[in-house]
């Protein structure tokens, strides 16, 4: 997970609500991240209750989709921070608040197998009201389970 809390991050943390650091449901299906230049990574490790069944062990469609939903609105968010980097606190959690998916795309390009799974996301457009981000779900292997844009609310 991202380590590098001050205490401004606790204040805005506490101001959204997120006492814990992250959201509940971020916790839930345990993902971490990994900062990068221009982009975020999200990684997942495979569980059998994200599974497809009990007796085939894979990454469930719905799993997919959340943890790219969960990166296309992490990248956006970081963008929006880097733009209120000065306001005050409440500020920054009054814009953060506001990211909201309007709209979400994956293709599902291969079998959810693997025990690690790493999720990309970049920036392909942002706006006043509306950004616009990519996202690739890859196994440890390199293979390119899942592609998907998403649509969020920023204004």
């Amino acid at each position: 997970m991202i380590s590098h809390w001050s205490e401004d991050d606790e204040q805005l943390s506490h101001e959204m609500g997120l006492q814990g650091g992250f959201p509940p449901f971020i916790e839930l299906i345990g993902i971490t991240f990994e900062p990068l230049d221009d982009a975020i990574c999200v990684k997942l490790a495979m569980r059998k209750d994200l599974s497809l069944s009990h007796d085939f062990i894979q990454l469930h469609g719905g799993a997919i989709a959340a943890v790219m939903d969960v990166v296309g609105g992490t990248i956006v968010s970081w963008e929006i921070m880097k733009e209120v980097m000065d306001e005050p606190i409440k500020e920054k959690a009054r814009r953060l608040n506001r990211v909201r998916t309007i709209d979400l795309r994956i293709d599902y390009l291969h079998a959810g197998k693997g025990k690690m799974f790493t999720a990309t996301g970049t920036m392909l457009r942002g706006g006043k009201q509306v950004a616009v981000a990519r996202m690739d779900l890859h196994n440890e292997k390199g293979v390119l389970i899942a592609a998907g844009t998403g649509t969020y609310k920023i204004g």
